[in-house]
């Protein structure tokens, strides 16, 4: 299958948000993979002497600007024969960092205690790519779980442009730890062509990311873009090689987890004969809900549910 390749630079980016108006950087046939590069940050979270700045990464600082606030994304490609209402299959091939550094960052009125802080913080995470960890300021090395915190598709036409920070039915800013190489994301398609996006780097972050942000960093991405026309979703979904994984998003988290779990209800008896009463119970005794973030705006949730669960519930 001939894989294409799309680098970050000012050309092929656009800087936060998603707008279904947007042009191709790219076209693809379904089926077909796509390497993905991308960066992230503006001039105040740059490192000082001893790090490396990718010169596409400085190169698209000094000639764009952010169209919303929220993040640099790589993208978007059109994907041949995706119509509104088909679903995009995106099987996350690998996932790699590709620079020395990333960055954390928490400030005032931000967050999961938006009133307990008083100054900014921004630090600068040493990368080790050959030992895969990140070195924290006073010494700790945490191994590096690489993954996109956003990857998503063109909204409906009617939503004009929005802001990249959002976690939406698009997919957007899920931050959702799971979406690591080996798992497939699943999008409902909202345009002709998809037109699907990836960026926001993390090299590692925690359930909720609480404080804002992960290791912000640049990383390399290897998808298969695939149209599925025998399915259709309302909200993003995933799996791994043993989990089914839906997801929500809302400014509540109740009400974020309420629908998170109602997918999940969803998928079971769209899978099984078993009743929605019956997979209500097995949900409370073996899925679990998961906070995804606390910090976008929309809060995530995303149910996680064993496949060999389903495997003989017939």
């Amino acid at each position: 299958m001939r894989g294409h390749m799309l680098k970050s630079n000012p050309e092929t980016v656009h800087w936060g948000f998603f707008d279904a108006s947007l042009e191709p950087a790219l076209t693809v046939a379904s089926g077909e993979e796509v390497t993905i590069q991308s960066i992230s940050g503006d001039t105040p979270v740059l490192p000082g002497e001893g790090y490396t700045v990718l010169p596409e990464h400085q190169a698209v600082i000094d000639q764009v600007r952010p169209g919303l606030p929220g993040h640099i994304l790589t993208g978007p490609v059109y994907v041949e024969g995706a119509k509104p209402g088909h679903v995009l299959q995106v099987d996350i091939l690998d996932v790699k960092v590709r620079q020395d550094w990333g960055f954390n960052y928490s400030a005032p009125l931000k967050g999961a205690l938006p009133d307990d802080f008083d100054e900014i913080t921004l630090s600068i995470i040493a990368i080790d790519t050959e030992r895969n960890i990140g070195r924290l300021p006073w010494g700790l090395e945490l191994p590096l779980n690489p993954f996109f915190g956003v990857m998503g598709v063109a909204p409906p036409p009617v939503w004009g442009r929005v802001s990249t920070i959002q976690p939406r039915a698009n997919g957007g800013n899920p931050d959702n730890k799971e979406l690591e190489a080996g798992t497939t994301l699943y999008l409902p398609v909202f345009v002709e062509g998809a037109l699907f996006s990836a960026g926001d780097g993390h090299g590692a972050q925690g359930d909720g990311e609480v404080c804002v942000t992960a290791i912000e960093t640049a990383l390399e991405g290897r998808f298969r873009l695939t149209v599925r026309d025998d399915m259709s979703l309302t909200l993003p979904r995933a799996e791994t090689s043993d989990h089914f994984i839906t997801m929500a998003f809302n400014e509540d988290l109740d009400e974020a987890g309420r629908d998170a779990l109602r997918q999940m209800l969803d998928l079971i008896t769209a899978r099984t004969n078993r009743s929605r009463a019956e997979a209500y119970m097995l949900c409370s005794l073996a899925a679990d809900l998961r906070v995804t973030q606390m910090v976008n705006g929309n809060k995530g949730i995303h149910v996680m549910l064993a496949k060999h669960l389903l495997a003989d519930a017939g």
